[in-house]
């Protein structure tokens, strides 16, 4: 029974490594996913009636994405430190099914772009629109959590809205130059488009990368494994 070469070893250790950030990754995603789930500021957008379906959809993404890492990364690192072919085989599989998924998706959201964005704005109106009526918690919340991370605040972005107690806070000449969440959403899609795709590109060149390393690593395990 033949050794791994030195470069063997190496691939080896580095697919580990590239996996265990995976798994890592993984953990991080499905944490947040759960959380949006089940934390008692946001669960109550699961339980009312009406309520914009857009949020649910993407907390459950979160949390199958963040699974199917954790699974993913889990048979990278066994695979690579245990020399398995069969769970280096099995990660393969899971990593061209993803891959697939994302090459799908990208074409799916760059040929549906102006509906995708149409439809996040439809969503973001009728949560401002809910929580106008209701108040409920759930709804300041997941205002919140848009409002900040977009920096925008309402749906047109005057003083009424700056008013809102789930916009950014403010002051002096800030309060004079605000941008309307439809307009923030508008300009995500469309000035950042090239850096979304870069992005996406990037995950998909460290997934082949993934794929050809394990496929050389599970090719060199049964090399050694024969008898010669």
């Amino acid at each position: 029974m033949a050794a791994l070469t030195s470069g063997e070893v190496c691939i080896k250790y580095l697919l580990f490594v590239f996996n265990f950030v995976i798994w890592l990754a993984g953990t991080g995603v499905l944490a947040v996913g759960l959380w949006l789930r089940f934390d008692s500021r946001t669960e109550g957008l699961f339980q009312v009636e009406g309520s914009p379906t857009a949020f649910f959809t993407g907390v459950y993404i979160l949390i199958v994405a963040g699974a199917l890492m954790m699974v993913v990364g889990f048979l990278g690192c066994c695979g690579a430190i245990r020399e398995s072919p069969c769970m280096l085989g099995l990660f393969f599989i899971f990593l061209l099914v993803l891959f697939a998924a994302e090459v799908a998706a990208g074409i799916y959201g760059l040929s549906n772009k102006d509906t995708i964005v149409d439809e996040l704005k439809t969503f973001y109106k009728e949560t401002y629109q809910n929580y106008q009526t209701t108040k409920q918690e759930a709804l300041k919340e997941a205002l919140r959590a848009i409002q900040y991370s977009l920096q925008c605040c309402g749906t047109t972005g005057t003083a009424f809205d700056i008013a809102q107690d789930t916009c950014p806070k403010k002051e002096g000449s800030q309060l004079l130059i605000t941008t309307s969440c439809p307009a923030a959403i508008d300009d995500l899609f469309n000035s950042k488009l090239h850096i979304i795709g870069g992005v996406g590109i990037g995950i998909g060149v460290i997934m082949i990368f993934g794929m050809i390393f394990s496929m050389l690593l599970c090719c060199a395990i049964k090399r050694t494994r024969e008898i010669v």
